[in-house]
């Protein structure tokens, strides 16, 4: 009796040995490709390295648009992951979907903290409830910036890169005149283009206040400031100030500036990275991008990414989850995730750490934190929260393949906007219909 109990004893340390050493997996799918997906995996070697409870399994999905797409088809399997990093146009579908564990929720069910006040407003909102409450956690975060060639500016005799629209224009007069063939690389982009822009107006993208009060809401921008500006765009464009430089068209705008074709280009601050990695022959720096004169300026709006947690996984899947969701809010790996990348910090204390600390002040990051000061510009208004509408995706999808069409000679610039505009009040028309009853919380 004795030797069987020794046995069965025996037999159950084994058993209890083998199980605390099996860590417990969940599955993370990111969007981010090239030098940026590989810093989403190294981040996972590091958090699995940290300690020995869990195991973050990161798949790369080739895109943001795919990474959203590819979840909500694995749903119908009961295959989709438990971390899911999702750009901000997705947001709102995801929200209305229902589909997804709060984070706020799930570090308050979970007894692991992290400071939500910590986090900017003009980040955090963007991924909130009205009553503060973090759906999904903001990680890799962005703000629009231009590039400039501060050779090219010098030889025009300019010494600073304008913030307003009518200071650019004068200045893409100089660079012409000192004999640069190209001013401004461009290639449309919804997120700068119209959000941004729309965003620093504080000027509607659309009605209830960008959507955030209703689901009938309607698209507004073919009657704002907006028109004013594609319209001065084609303009440059048609006078030889401005070239079209886009994947399709073979050489992307940003292509175009590093090897020294175009003076200028529009893009996200996580572009400053990449930048410094291909070193351009010249030297450069970022500013805000342009308001108009007369219009008080107010601050812009983050994109890149969040990372929402999914619904239909087990208790240990989300305790996983949340210590990952933690190991990335810390300091330290905020600022290895900025070292190695473009991105902001996405809270108060980590920005002043790295102020404190001189970051901004040496390379290659000196001035990266013009997006943070265009992110706290002002105090969000109503308008400045964010964007918040439903079937989002197809609708920049909408104004992308107009104004394309527009630029190409094919219709005035109002008459495209005006087309996608209604076909994107078609879209939230039936994204309305899809949730009847139901309103952003």
């Amino acid at each position: 009796m004795t030797h069987k109990l020794a046995t069965a004893a025996a037999i159950l340390l084994a058993t209890a040995g083998t199980a605390s050493a099996e860590k417990i997996k969940f599955d993370y799918w990111y969007g981010l490709t090239g030098d940026l997906g590989e810093v989403v995996l190294e981040t996972c070697n590091r958090f699995n390295a940290s300690q020995d409870q869990y195991e973050a399994v990161c798949v790369g999905q080739d895109g943001y648009e795919k990474a959203v797409q590819n979840a909500i088809a694995a749903f119908r399997a009961g295959k989709h992951p438990t971390i899911l990093q999702s750009f901000d146009a997705g947001t709102a579908d995801l929200m209305l979907s229902g589909e997804f564990y709060p984070v706020t929720k799930l570090m308050a069910d979970t007894g692991v903290t992290i400071d939500w006040a910590d986090y900017f407003p003009a980040i955090g909102n963007y991924y909130s409830s009205k009553s503060g409450e973090f759906f999904s956690m903001p990680w890799n975060s962005s703000t629009p910036v231009y590039y400039w060639n501060k050779d090219m500016f010098a030889k025009a005799g300019l010494t600073e890169a304008p913030t307003t629209w009518e200071g650019m224009e004068a200045a893409f007069v100089k660079l012409k005149e000192s004999g640069q063939a190209c001013s401004l690389a461009y290639a449309p982009s919804s997120w700068i283009d119209l959000e941004q822009f729309s965003m620093v107006h504080n000027v509607p993208v659309a009605s209830n206040n960008n959507g955030y009060d209703g689901l009938d809401s309607e698209l507004l921008y073919n009657t704002t400031l907006h028109v004013q500006h594609m319209e001065n765009i084609q303009r440059w464009l048609t006078e030889g100030y401005a070239m079209l430089r886009t994947q399709a068209a073979g050489k992307t705008s940003r292509d175009s500036f590093v090897e020294g074709e175009c003076a200028i280009f529009f893009s996200s601050i996580a572009d400053h990275n990449t930048i410094h990695k291909l070193k351009p022959a010249f030297g450069w720096d970022v500013q805000i991008i342009p308001t108009y004169e007369g219009v008080e300026r107010t601050n812009s709006v983050v994109g890149g990414a969040s990372l929402w947690v999914l619904s239909g996984k087990t208790d240990d899947e989300y305790k996983a989850a949340a210590a990952y969701l933690a190991f990335l809010a810390t300091t330290p790996e905020q600022k290895f995730l900025l070292e190695n990348t473009g991105y902001i910090p996405v809270t108060k204390s980590t920005y002043e750490a790295l102020k404190a600390e001189g970051f901004y002040s040496k390379e290659p990051f000196i001035n990266r934190d013009i997006a943070m000061k265009s992110l706290t510009w002002s105090e969000p208004t109503q308008l400045t929260r964010g964007i918040r509408l439903g079937s989002f995706i197809q609708i920049r999808a909408e104004w992308t393949a107009e104004v394309e069409a527009a630029l190409a000679g094919q219709k005035p610039m109002k008459e495209a906007l005006d087309t996608a505009v209604s076909r994107g009040n078609e879209l939230l028309a039936r994204f309305a219909q899809t949730y009847e009853g139901k309103s952003f919380p």
